[in-house]
């Protein structure tokens, strides 16, 4: 019989404390931060409707540690009803408190994408930042130095920092069953790539309250200079890869690091966000029209015109602006111009994009970096035609439900990445 972790053990009274109503007791693990976001009865309606739609439990079974090392672990305990399966995920800190608690569905584990070889590098976790708000990492190195038929060619290897989107991932931007960034980090130190990657701190420390700048930047920069230090990466050739938000906030972690050697930005947003959120909600409901989109459509309207008043205040109560986010995130993030901020450094810059994505697009987002960068001969624009918002390949219009099939990022996108940053050599980057 295996024997459980403090935190294994944790995570298994947590589930066993819901399954038996017991919800007080479980509040009394909260770590002070969590304890701010929710209590007993929220978790308590939460596991109702849970239960509702899967039936009476008829079994908790074996606590799995999704995530150890630096920072609280990372538990998943799948819990079995009459008609179906969900799995209580906590994070639990050397103490036995709860700094997170999620009722998810249950997933088929996350499996290595073919073109990852976990032979050819190993992991290791780390912290990135400094202080309270610190947050766990891993860093994926490959082997030995570099080999002339990797991209990377024989010597140090070139690094790259990987910045999820927007909301509370984890370091492999967990969505489901998938994993996109860990699918990046792994096909990439696979090619000869040293990858840090991170939790943000949104999803470690759920209730800070932080600024685009303040959720990425510090820790981004933290992550590059990590990476630069590390035996074996060429600190010269250290780039900064961002995904979604990640690829909009990207040029302003090189703007605040100069050792940032370029970026790379994957369906980078340009359009303002509180207007894509209208454009989005509106697509999504003339795909699925009735009463409960119609619903979303006038709430998301009427959020988005809260954050586009020009008299917005810092005060304003974010239950009334989009998603939730503080006046203060979307008063800096209304000022913040990616596109000027990236044609202001002189650093080479590779922009994918998804010809399928209905979230960042290629008429309302890749045009604006087509407009600031396109005549540069250090910038390289590329469509994937075939791909969605998270670079899955499929066919026809995307859809949410697009996203849920255990899948990974499209190969011919992972070694375009590797071949242009194994191309760099200081002077020039491989087109």
């Amino acid at each position: 019989m295996r024997i459980l972790t403090g935190a294994e053990t944790t995570a298994r009274t947590v589930a066993e404390l819901a399954h038996t109503g017991r919800f007080a007791e479980l509040e009394r693990l909260f770590a002070a931060p969590l304890r701010k976001l929710i209590d007993a009865e929220a978790v308590r309606a939460a596991w109702a409707g849970a239960i509702a739609e899967r039936g009476p439990v008829t079994g908790i079974g074996e606590p799995a540690t999704e995530r150890a090392g630096p920072g609280p672990a990372r538990v998943s305990v799948p819990v079995t009803g009459e008609g179906g399966g969900l799995a209580v995920v906590v994070a639990v800190d050397a103490d036995g408190l709860l700094h997170d608690l999620r009722l998810t569905a249950l997933t088929p584990p996350w499996e290595p994408p073919p073109y990852a070889d976990p032979a050819a590098f190993g992991e290791r976790d780390v912290m990135i930042g400094d202080g309270p708000l610190a947050v766990p990492g891993t860093l994926s190195l490959p082997h030995g130095p570099g080999p002339a038929s990797l991209p990377s060619g024989p010597g140090p290897r070139p690094g790259v920092v990987l910045l999820s989107g927007a909301g509370p991932f984890d370091r492999d931007a967990t969505s489901g069953a998938n994993k996109p960034l860990k699918d990046l980090a792994w096909g990439l130190a696979t090619r000869g790539v040293a990858v840090a990657r991170f939790d943000k701190a949104t999803h470690v420390h759920a209730a800070a309250e932080l600024t685009m700048t303040g959720e990425y930047v510090p820790y981004a920069t933290a992550a590059v200079r990590l990476l630069r230090d590390e035996p074996g990466v060429d600190p010269d050739r250290v780039f900064v890869l961002g995904h979604s938000m990640g690829g909009k906030v990207a040029p302003r972690v090189a703007e605040a690091e100069p050792a940032v050697a370029g970026l790379v930005i994957m369906a980078g947003d340009t359009q303002p966000m509180h207007e894509a959120a209208v454009r989005v909600v509106r697509h999504l409901a003339s795909l699925d029209p009735g009463p409960d989109m119609d619903a979303a459509v006038e709430t998301i309207t009427r959020q988005a015109e809260a954050v586009a008043d020009p008299a917005l205040s810092p005060s304003a109560p974010a239950q009334s602006l989009l998603f939730g986010l503080p006046a203060p995130y979307w008063l800096e993030l209304r000022g913040y111009d990616p596109v000027a901020t990236a044609a202001a450094l002189e650093r080479p810059m590779l922009i994918l994009q998804g010809g399928r994505d209905y979230q960042v697009t290629v008429e309302h987002d890749l045009a604006g970096w087509r407009a600031g960068l396109g005549h540069r001969p250090d910038v390289t624009i590329r469509v994937f035609d075939a791909d969605d918002h998270l670079f899955f390949p499929g066919t026809g219009p995307s859809t949410p439900a697009g996203y849920e099939p255990a899948q990974h990022v499209d190969p011919a996108v992972v070694a375009d990445v590797a071949a242009w940053i194994g191309g760099w050599s200081g002077e020039a980057p491989a087109g």
